[in-house]
């Protein structure tokens, strides 16, 4: 068995989890040169491995994914979820506590919109990098806090960074993050193989979540959350729609039958594009 992987340090900790997981398995690091530069080029690197038969699996952060997927791939399993909630590291112990006009790292647009939704008063600063250029850049004095996702610094070892876990109400995280989505050719026997190590509910769940960003028309720089939980026979969706500027936002929440997770977010977007969702979306893309 041969997984495909981006090369960096969080991706190849993921895929090694993986492959002890399937028992052993080759990694294949896939380049990411001559794609188009937004960072779903990332995925796309590893789906022309797949496609060109160089692995059996494709392993990537499930958020990372767009919602359209190349003719011939699919998604094959989904392992347990790491959490999947946005945490803070640096100044203050809870949102409200956080130094006022705090100087705040992050490159996605949707925590720019809620920590501003939030707290108007924060300096939201674009950050980019790998988590320990991140870090570094905080370590450094230019920030006085940074917020990453708890599942990579997990994932990494570095829990003991985090300061607080903003709660979903005040921050809803992105679509599919702090899962993993396992990638296969349609039909492939590593689909099978995947199964194994697949978990229902992160699968119902991430399934809710894309189907939100699919029927929004979404994109990896839209300031859209979107975060299912399965408990038991139902699911619980929230999902947020904002202006980067934080100025406007939508937040609704929905509970259904756990399992047709599509069905649910279908709902939750159909209540979301009657509030205005569409408008919100577009503005923002402008704005950006």
């Amino acid at each position: 068995m041969r997984i495909a992987t981006r090369g960096s340090a969080l991706a190849l900790t993921q895929a090694r989890w993986v492959a002890d997981r399937l028992g052993g398995a080759e990694l294949v690091e896939a380049s990411s040169d001559g794609e188009p530069g937004d960072k779903s080029r990332f995925v796309r690197g590893v789906e022309r491995v797949l496609l060109e038969g160089g692995a059996e699996i494709g392993v990537h952060s499930a958020k990372d994914l767009p919602g359209e997927m190349p003719e011939g791939l699919e998604i094959a399993a989904v392992p347990e979820r790491e959490d999947p909630a946005d945490v803070w590291i640096g100044a203050g112990s809870s949102l409200d506590d956080a130094p006022e006009g705090a100087r705040v790292g992050t490159a996605s647009l949707r925590r720019r919109a809620q920590l501003l939704a939030a707290r108007p008063d924060l300096r939201v600063e674009e950050l980019h990098g790998n988590v320990d250029t991140r870090l570094r850049k905080l370590e450094e004095g230019d920030l006085d806090a940074i917020v990453l996702a708890a599942a990579g610094l997990r994932r990494l070892g570095r829990e003991g960074e985090i300061g607080f876990a903003i709660p979903v109400e005040r921050m809803v995280p992105a679509a599919g993050q702090g899962a993993l989505a396992l990638q296969a050719r349609v039909g492939d026997e590593a689909t099978d193989a995947a199964g194994a190590i697949g978990n229902l509910r992160a699968m119902r769940e991430l399934t809710a979540e894309r189907t939100i960003v699919a029927l929004l028309e979404a994109t990896c720089a839209s300031p859209l959350g979107a975060h299912a939980r399965v408990a038991g026979e139902r699911i619980a969706i929230e999902a947020f729609v904002g202006l980067p500027d934080g100025s406007e936002w939508l937040r609704d929440r929905l509970e259904g039958g756990a399992e047709e997770p599509a069905l649910a977010g279908a709902e939750l977007v159909q209540r979301l594009l009657g509030a205005g969702a569409r408008e919100i979306l577009d503005r923002a893309e402008e704005m950006a």
